[in-house]
């Protein structure tokens, strides 16, 4: 079956269907929200520990580093399946993404498939059709999308360190921030933690709100995703987002060399050393064929 986004049969539903407890910080719904707009407060702190540069680069690095396990870690590796690698550099992407303080792997991923099933009708655990504000971070705090849907997740629940990792999620942000402390001091911990979390936080928001509003559509895909290239750029090539929703398999988001994708960059470069393989895209007719029909429709116009 084609990768290609095609009009399929979306069921409404409105709770993830397979869910489990993963976690006390997520059963405790006043707890999460205290931590995470403590973060957010946190913050705030750079203005009394001002901005020293070894604080300010180690939050670019706590950044960059997240940012990809993020993208070529939960998103296109444990969601999409984009490229495969070995059990251990597995765990390693899991652990990255899971210190970005965005739970865990198999959450994660599975509340993702669940994002394209549903693209945008009823089921959508983050389509802007339910409001800007929600589609960006207040769905996160929708209890209708709290427990791992492990059903979705089945290649991936047979591994127990992802199921640990899952349950126990709040682990490596905690293990990231006693680092960043030893590393910087009080104003590493601001900006390698506090700072680099609420900006990634946000960053990775803003594929779920401002890449399905503002943008441009090469593909007619039965959703509203746009390519968005700032978004590109804050979430090394997230932002290609129409892209991504016209061929979901795809290793590379970014489907032209004008098309800033940095996760696609670090996921060749860890091909030649071997440490990933089997990158997939799009071939050139799956490509263009979109793009072309998209001239066709405009010139009819």
């Amino acid at each position: 079956m084609s990768n290609v986004a095609q009009q399929q049969p979306r069921p409404t539903t409105d709770r993830q269907e397979f869910s489990n407890p993963d976690g006390w910080l997520t059963r405790t719904d006043y707890l999460s929200r205290i931590v995470y707009w403590g973060i957010h407060a946190a913050s705030l702190l750079v203005f009394w520990v001002g901005a020293p540069l070894e604080a300010v680069l180690l939050c670019v690095a706590t950044y960059a580093i997240r940012v990809f396990g993020i993208t070529g870690g939960y998103h296109r590796y444990f969601a999409h399946k984009s490229y495969k690698t070995g059990r251990v550099f597995q765990f390693v992407l899991a652990w990255l993404a899971c210190s970005a303080t965005q739970k865990g792997p198999l959450w994660w991923a599975g509340t993702h498939r669940r994002h394209h099933r549903y693209a945008d009708a009823p089921g959508d655990p983050h389509s802007p059709r339910e409001g800007f504000y929600y589609a960006h971070q207040g769905w996160v705090f929708d209890s209708r999308w709290e427990g791992t849907p492990t059903e979705a997740m089945r290649e991936f629940i047979q591994y127990p360190e992802l199921v640990w990792l899952n349950k126990y999620h709040w682990v490596p942000p905690l293990v990231l921030a006693v680092a960043c402390y030893l590393i910087g001091g009080f104003a590493g911990l601001v900006w390698g933690f506090a700072v680099s979390t609420t900006l990634l936080w946000h960053a990775t928001y803003s594929v779920n709100s401002v890449s399905h509003v503002f943008g441009r559509r090469r593909y007619e895909t039965d959703d509203t995703s746009r390519n968005n290239w700032l978004i590109a750029l804050l979430t090394f090539g997230e932002g290609w987002h129409n892209n991504h929703h016209y061929y979901m398999a795809s290793a590379r988001q970014g489907f032209f060399w004008w098309e800033v994708d940095v996760t696609w960059y670090l996921l060749r470069a860890l091909s030649v050393l071997g440490i990933v393989w089997d990158l997939r895209v799009p071939t050139a007719a799956i490509r263009d064929g979109g793009t072309r029909r998209i001239q066709r429709l405009k010139v009819a116009a």
